[in-house]
């Protein structure tokens, strides 16, 4: 802008303190709209800390936003629903210019989310989806669907109708399973029962798979809260009524390695992990350190490993494009919807770990070390 040499000294410096006026009202908005300040406050909200996963999960997605300069408030709600919600309220009230939620129910924080649209506080959900929401700008997480395929797969090896390969085993059954599912509260459990079932049902209607049980429906198999004691009384029902006769289960598909430990509780109390019982095969997911230990033992047969590093990663760098007001790279906009709009995604490529490559995947990658596993 020019000024005239009429301009009066008086008018020069009126107009010099609107034009600053005019720039902090830009700074203001921008940062209303979450455009990325260093500094920013970020809220993080986490399940629990009863799962070693989550523990990681957050002390990854803190440190890596503190990397970038951010201000972190990063919560655990002991998967009670309404701390969640409490949380991220005050993360909103506290001036949080991006929240990063892996939800107990994601169906439970809709109005939370309406908060934060508001204000203009992008979201982004963090491993589970969450549903019936307009106000989710981002999911970050793993191939889902592919998890199950992959637990599904590996019950299959272990069974030995497969070969690790993908060629047909020497191994025709039939063989007894059993089928477990996750919370029904939690959008990625029925990706994961959908995605073994497609691999599974084709055996269980050939008969090499006999649900002996009877429970194949979601619904039944499915335990709230992904809590290892439910799974563990479910088993234990099963074998009272089910296999009491003499019968024996060759193999439990398990999605998360917390309810594996139940499930192998239970069997060990009936008998199994013996010189003349053998564990069943039992799958899991999420490689934790406990269950590592136990696939190494003999016990657990596989679980899905899923590099939360990269999760945590890939998460942060969707907020820190976000938050300066980009496109946050995603690989996925057909496959999530969340019952209102297709969220935008970035997956992940999970990974099938036994007793036959815990070492090359673990080990070699520093996701553990010899002596943890030791």
């Amino acid at each position: 802008m020019r000024f005239t040499r009429i301009a009066t000294a008086a008018t020069a410096l009126a107009l010099t303190a609107a034009m600053a006026a005019c720039g902090s009202s830009e700074k203001d908005a921008d940062k209303q709209t979450g455009g990325g300040t260093e500094g920013a406050l970020v809220g993080v909200t986490m399940p629990t800390k009863s799962s070693e996963r989550w523990i990681s999960d957050g002390d990854n997605v803190k440190k890596a936003l503190e990397a970038r300069g951010y201000k972190v408030d990063l919560q655990y709600a002991e998967d009670d629903i309404p701390t969640q919600v409490n949380q991220i309220e005050n993360q909103i009230t506290n001036g949080a210019k991006l929240l990063i939620i892996a939800s107990i129910d994601g169906t439970a924080i809709t109005s939370q989310l309406q908060q934060a649209a508001d204000k203009n506080i992008p979201v982004i959900a963090y491993d589970r989806l969450i549903r019936n929401s307009p106000n989710v700008s981002y999911y970050a997480t793993f191939d889902n669907f592919k998890v199950g395929v992959q637990q599904a797969t590996s019950l299959l090896v272990g069974l030995g109708i497969k070969k690790a390969d993908g060629t047909d085993g020497d191994a025709k059954g039939p063989f007894n399973v059993e089928l477990f599912a996750g919370s029904p509260d939690d959008n990625n459990a029925t990706f994961f029962f959908n995605g073994a079932m497609s691999v599974l049902q084709p055996y269980i209607d050939n008969k090499t798979l006999v649900v002996r049980s009877g429970q194949t429906d979601f619904k039944t198999v499915a335990i709230l809260r992904w809590k290892a004691e439910t799974a563990q009384k479910r088993m234990e029902d099963i074998l009272t009524k089910t296999y009491s006769s003499g019968a024996k289960v060759d193999g439990v598909l398990s999605p998360y390695d917390g309810l594996s430990i139940g499930i192998l509780s239970a069997l060990k109390s009936n008998g199994y992990g013996t010189t003349g019982q053998k564990y069943p095969v039992v799958t899991g997911q999420d490689a934790e350190l406990t269950s590592v230990k136990s696939i190494i033992a003999g016990e657990q047969y596989s679980t899905i490993y899923k590099d939360t590093r990269e999760l945590a990663k890939v998460t942060v760098e969707m907020a820190d494009a976000a938050l300066k007001g980009q496109q946050p790279t995603v690989n996925n906009t057909k496959d999530y919807d969340n019952g209102n709009k297709v969220v935008p995604s970035y997956l992940l490529e999970p990974v099938i770990v036994d007793k036959t490559n815990y070492e090359k995947v673990l080990v070699e990658s520093g996701y553990y070390t010899k002596d943890q596993l030791g």
